[in-house]
């Protein structure tokens, strides 16, 4: 199964949608907003008016998937059932793209957290067999998201060499964060640009792109709650000067502006697209 029989290639700007969004959108979608993701366990059981309204919006727009709890690294077994539930859903709503996150948030209970796997060869090998496990249930490739973490607890390699060698070992794509890189960097100490530069652009299906916090000077917590800082801002360049220009993703979890402030956000991704794919173009002249 191809990729890219699931996620567009061309420049495209999404939106996280939240529930307090719904009635708004059915009424107008800007059109700065080309796709929208969400994440299944918010919606899966959802019904009455919210469930209709997010029919009309599935059948009028693009929509994206990306969970929270399918926990892929955890040493408990696949929870199948969950996952042929998530099957249902992309299917009632015929959504192609699902990415999940490069963690676990369960063992012998749900932690309700997403918790780092740790960077093991072992680690590597488990995650990427369950990887393959739930394609199989999902009938769709899996995409895989780097994520932020504030501890490597029994690390034997670097973020940067566990993140390849999952994708490679699982031969899956990637949801690349670009927050998460930067946040990393600073918590971590390591190179951002580089760390940038290292992802397999071959395996890149779309990017996220969101607001933190600064707890410090050397702790940033991603909060998904803040404005887009400039350091993340010139990653994101970066990334589609490295890369390519992706489908990218405005993450706004809490402390929701009005649309008009989350479309400067939106409307100034659109403008790195194209000042990316015109550079492009003066360089193929």
């Amino acid at each position: 199964m191809s990729i890219k029989e699931n996620v567009p290639s061309t420049a495209m700007v999404g939106l996280g949608l939240r529930r307090e969004m719904l009635t708004e959108f059915c009424q107008l979608t800007p059109p700065q907003i080309e796709f929208f993701e969400v994440a299944p366990e918010n919606w899966m059981t959802l019904g009455g008016k919210y469930g209709r309204q997010f029919k009309q919006l599935t059948e009028q727009h693009p929509f994206f998937c990306h969970g929270l709890s399918l926990s892929i690294g955890s040493p408990a077994p696949l929870d199948t059932h969950f996952v042929q539930n998530i099957k249902r859903f992309l299917d009632s709503h015929q959504i192609k793209v699902y990415s999940e996150h490069l963690s676990y948030c369960s063992g012998e209970g749900h932690m309700y957290d997403l918790m780092p796997i740790p960077f093991t060869d072992e680690a590597v090998i488990h995650t990427a067999k369950r990887i393959k496990q739930v394609e199989d249930i999902l009938e769709r490739p899996f995409i895989l998201e780097n994520v932020s973490f504030y501890a490597a607890p029994g690390a034997q390699m670097t973020e940067e060499a566990f993140v390849n060698a999952v994708l490679a070992e699982a031969d899956c794509k990637l949801l690349l964060d670009v927050n998460n890189i930067y946040v990393n960097s600073i918590n971590h100490q390591y190179d951002a640009q580089q760390f940038l530069a290292s992802m397999p652009t071959e395996r890149i299906a779309y990017l996220h792109i969101a607001g933190h916090y600064q707890e410090d000077i050397d702790l940033m917590v991603d909060t998904h709650g803040a404005d887009i800082i400039d350091p993340v801002w010139t990653l994101l360049q970066s990334c589609y000067e490295i890369h390519g220009v992706h489908p990218t993703l405005l993450e706004r979890d809490f402390n929701i502006p009005p649309t008009e402030i989350l479309l400067a956000e939106i409307n100034q991704i659109h403008t790195y697209q194209q000042q990316a794919k015109d550079a492009l173009k003066v360089r193929k002249a």
